[in-house]
């Protein structure tokens, strides 16, 4: 592939932009600088070096973060700051969107793609990937409540009861919350539904894959190829 070409689809500007800067010497392919934007590159392992920074190539972007509170999951937020504001320009500039929504006072992971299929496949409810939630409640948690939450609580906009794929009380105001779908305020509806109110919510875990503890708050990594087979293994048909 060209390199300008090359430049393009990793999300580093304009045409026109990126011949500018591989002619300004501005542009390093596997360590040594070429300044020839119609030079044919081979994409394997390929890594280039722009502003300091090295990048690997990647013919799609997968991302995770650690959504920290506070961040709306939009392109245009209204009240508070935007996640795609915490990550870097050449992400933004080829297209990454959230793989789904978490409200801005929830945190935990949360991925970005620029690849559509993907991010049907993993918020699509018969794909079966479950999403772990771990919400501390305003109330005690109670085995009423747990029993409800898995048998079904009925939402006022859903046409029949929604039930977790599994529920486990984690101490005496925290459960621990797995679904398979991704319903607007789906958590915070159905554990008012069972009686109860979400006083803080944090996503864990999507599909087998667990947000890394060593991620901090606001973080961003790139997801690599075992990363995504544990995203996109689904939930068991009969868990319990």
């Amino acid at each position: 592939m060209k390199l300008y070409r090359i430049l393009q689809s990793q999300g580093f500007g304009s045409r026109k932009g990126c011949m500018a800067r591989v002619r300004a010497g501005a542009v390093a392919v596997n360590g040594a600088v070429c300044d020839d934007p119609e030079a044919e590159i081979d994409t394997t392992g390929l890594e280039l070096t722009l502003d300091g920074a090295v990048w690997a190539y990647r013919e799609k972007a997968y991302l995770m973060m650690h959504k920290p509170a506070g961040y709306e999951c939009s392109h245009h937020p209204s009240h508070h700051p935007g996640v795609f504001s915490l990550l870097p320009a050449p992400l933004l500039q080829r297209g990454v969107q959230c793989v789904g929504r978490l409200d801005q006072d929830t945190t935990g992971l949360l991925l970005f793609s620029d690849d559509g299929q993907f991010i049907h496949r993993m918020i699509a409810p018969r794909k079966r990937i479950a999403k772990v939630y771990r919400a501390r409640c305003a109330e005690p948690v109670t085995d009423a409540m747990l029993e409800a939450l898995r048998a079904g609580v009925q939402l006022n906009d859903e046409p029949a009861p929604i039930a977790a794929l599994a529920c486990e009380r984690l101490d005496a105001i925290t459960l621990r919350l797995t679904l398979a779908e991704g319903k607007y305020h789906q958590v915070k509806r159905m554990i008012a539904a069972a009686g109860s109110r979400v006083e803080a919510l944090h996503r864990e875990a999507m599909g087998a894959f667990a947000l890394p503890v060593d991620l901090a708050p606001g973080a961003w990594r790139w997801l690599e190829a075992a990363d995504l087979q544990r995203l996109e293994q689904a939930w068991p048909s009969n868990p319990y």
